[in-house]
């Protein structure tokens, strides 16, 4: 089935590079015959053909009893034609221009269409692709556009199918950041991660993504050993998502599991030679960078500038608590530290 979805495509795709020769338009046609030929081609689904004579109707009679009609079909013309920008300007212009008509209503409604079919491409009616995952600039466009209309226009006509659309954006729009906040969590970069569930958590209520959002702050909290937000978040997703996939028996169950970071040289010998030394719990690859930056530059005063005591000897500093001994020092029984 899917061969012939992609064959269908490139069919397609052969036909509109072949027909995109631009349609000359007859000179002699009135304002009358330009709009009854542009009408008959939109009945026939020939968009191309009549945006080439709504835009002739609209340059040539500019004040015209048919103008602003011919700009609103324009607008239609090209969002069914599959050319979002070329449909965005048009409403851009006619909002511009008729800010005041009756139908302006008719030009938000089009230009968040417009940006509501932009992500759903050819590829994507045919083949199964989780729009969640993609990048969602034109989700956020067209709900931003229909938040508009229905602000403005809450009694037009349009507004009860803007609205439902504006559902199902907000939906997609949250359940994307919880695909963003699920890949900070497997790089262990869980800051980000908790900051993306706290995100959908706070702005898209309502949503099915609120129980994923306080997931991810349960399992990034309980990673960066934050045991108090940690409970916090667990509570609230006990109470109000009991039956979330994360919580078995009541019990909190992370959905990523921690990452080993050891080479490959320490997991062939099961940690016995270790590459480098893991982290403690709450340490970072940064901070000890800038301590070892620390040690190095005491490293480098003179000796002359150090503290020194009575009789002119550079004082010790104290040797920190805790601090590993090396194994020379253990044979020599410290006499050389």
């Amino acid at each position: 089935m899917q061969v012939r979805h992609l064959l269908l495509i490139a069919i397609l795709a052969l036909t509109a590079a072949c027909s995109s020769t631009k349609e000359v338009v007859d000179e002699n046609l009135s304002e009358v015959e330009l709009y009854q030929q542009a009408q008959a081609d939109l009945d026939n689904h020939s968009y191309t053909s009549a945006t080439a004579k709504l835009k002739a109707l609209e340059s040539r009679y500019p004040f015209g009893r048919y103008a602003d009609q011919a700009q609103l079909e324009l607008i239609y013309a090209y969002y069914k034609n599959s050319e979002p920008e070329a449909a965005k300007s048009a409403a851009e212009r006619f909002i511009r221009l008729h800010p005041q008509h009756p139908n302006v209503d008719y030009a938000y409604y089009l230009k968040g269409l417009t940006s509501f079919d932009q992500d759903v491409g050819l590829l994507a009616r045919f083949l199964p692709l989780d729009m969640t995952k993609r990048d969602p600039g034109a989700a956020r466009d067209s709900y931003n556009e229909f938040a508009q209309l229905t602000s403005r226009y809450p009694n037009s006509r349009y507004a009860p199918d803007a609205k439902q659309r504006m559902i199902y954006l907000r939906n997609l729009l949250a359940a994307y950041e919880i695909h963003v906040a699920d890949y900070y969590l497997t790089r262990q970069a869980y800051v980000a991660a908790a900051n993306r569930g706290r995100y959908v958590v706070e702005n898209f209520q309502e949503t099915p993504s609120v129980g994923d959002g306080l997931a991810v702050m349960v399992e990034s909290y309980q990673r960066m050993h934050l045991d108090q937000l940690a409970n916090t978040s667990l509570e609230v997703l006990k109470t109000n998502y009991p039956d979330h996939p994360s919580l078995v028996d009541g019990q909190f169950v992370p959905q990523t599991s921690e990452s080993d970071n050891r080479s490959w040289l320490s997991k062939a010998t099961l940690g016995l030679i270790e590459s480098t030394t893991p982290l403690p719990p709450g340490e970072t690859r940064a901070n000890m960078d800038i301590q070892k930056q620390y040690q190095d530059a005491k490293d480098a005063i003179p000796a002359e500038l150090k503290p020194k005591d009575a009789d002119g000897n550079v004082i010790p500093e104290p040797e920190a608590e805790g601090k590993s001994r090396s194994w020379f020092s253990y044979m020599t029984l410290g006499l050389f530290d």
